[in-house]
């Protein structure tokens, strides 16, 4: 099935099976669908919870202390405690690894928290994160709803939960908030809500670097519309949405370059400090290559094939002719996960939030459970074994980076 590029404007004849799709607007309740799609999200994130709690005791390892205090997670509950200034140098002496490269929603959230209720730093991280992605479950669930209907959308949301990244998901990480203001603010763009888009799309450029990626979808959708609108008067709100959107990823490298002394380039100092920089996926090329001729640890080589399947997808969905906000939200994720250097193991994280890759392999499987349930059944049990497996793996063992 294929689709205008934009959510159909009224003049444009909507296919029968989503004629009686509407968006969510005031007084309306979630669908049905929505809330099946969330239970199916929760359990399979406790599916895997409860599998990483396995693999876990017999190194008598806390699992809520592998979720909650892992890499990433420890940094941003030090900035949620004592806030930004702390600085670790590298075991390599290469760099100077400097917590003004993780944005500031998150730990600001957590911190928000442990002021209005009783709950520590780890606590409160895990339930902004748990809390997040269950609100992103329900937004990818209403972007495809709206694009293909509820039994798509469904499966849309079960496969985002079963990823083979997807413990990331119930972690002390930032994705699912990420994910959470892009599936709205997608929505909203979808649905022509432009200050909402805009304002979300804010919101998600202060949760993670590649954050901007929403609100550079905002900007195109944005552009697209005055194109279509040629000749007419453009609505207040759109050119409002269109400015608010950019403004939290700005303002954030703006005011670390500021406090760096380099207003442009500060921030990208810092990220070239801890090995990260964009070099047109020159440093992904040469570790692919050392890892092919020495082999390395399993998550790697599953790293280059989560990519190299991105890819893959990103075509796909260029071929069914998603709408375009999607298209470039996604793309640009795919952009920084294969042109940035740096953390080769953390790009299939890095493209958690790209979830509109997997709206063609929703169609295909809901097509797949309506003509042969059996066949249907046994990919998603294998996707969720893999996943809870691979999780566990992840989290327990690799001993690396997430």
């Amino acid at each position: 099935m294929t689709h205008a590029s934009t959510v159909p404007a009224a003049a444009e004849a909507v296919p029968a099976d989503r004629a009686r799709i509407r968006p969510i607007g005031r007084g309306r309740r979630l669908p049905t669908s929505a809330v099946a799609a969330l239970g199916l999200f929760v359990a399979a994130r406790l599916c895997g919870c409860l599998v990483l709690a396995v693999v876990a005791r017999p190194s008598d390892r806390r699992p809520l202390l592998l979720l909650g205090r892992s890499w990433d997670s420890v940094w941003y509950l030090r900035i949620a405690s004592h806030g930004y200034g702390h600085t670790l140098h590298s075991r390599s002496g290469t760099g100077i690894h400097n917590d003004l490269a993780f944005f500031p929603l998150y730990p600001a959230l957590i911190r928000g928290i442990g002021m209005l209720t009783p709950l520590d730093g780890m606590a409160a991280g895990l339930l902004v994160s748990w809390t997040a992605a269950a609100v992103a479950a329900l937004g990818i669930h209403q972007v495809g709803r709206l694009l293909h209907g509820p039994s798509v959308a469904t499966v849309l949301v079960v496969l985002w939960g079963l990823l083979p990244h997807s413990i990331v998901l119930s972690m002390g990480y930032t994705e699912p908030v990420l994910t959470a203001f892009a599936a709205w603010s997608l929505y909203a763009v979808l649905t022509r809500r432009w200050v909402w888009a805009g304002t979300l799309a804010a919101l998600a450029g202060l949760s993670r670097p590649n954050g901007f990626a929403v609100a550079a979808a905002v900007l195109a959708a944005a552009v697209q519309e005055v194109w279509r609108m040629r000749g007419r008067v453009v609505p207040h709100r759109l050119w409002t949405g269109a400015a608010l959107a950019p403004l939290g990823w700005g303002g954030y490298v703006l005011w670390v370059g500021r406090r760096r002394g380099d207003p442009l380039g500060g921030y990208f100092t810092v990220q070239r400090l801890w090995g990260s920089r964009f070099d047109f996926g020159v440093g992904s090329l040469q570790f692919a290559e050392r890892m092919m001729l020495h082999g390395t640890r399993l998550h790697f080589p599953m790293a280059l094939v989560i990519v190299a399947v991105g890819t893959v997808l990103f075509a796909l969905l260029l071929a069914d002719r998603a709408p375009l906000p999607l298209v470039v939200y996604s793309g640009l994720l795919l952009v920084v996960a294969l042109g940035g250097s740096g953390f080769f193991e953390s790009k299939p994280r890095f493209l958690l939030p790209a979830f509109p890759l997997l709206i063609v392999v929703a169609q295909a499987l809901a097509r797949t459970a309506r003509a042969r349930p059996w066949h249907a059944a046994v990919v998603a049990s294998a996707l969720a074994g893999f996943s809870f497996v691979y999780g566990a793996y992840l989290v327990v063992l690799a001993r690396s980076p997430l």
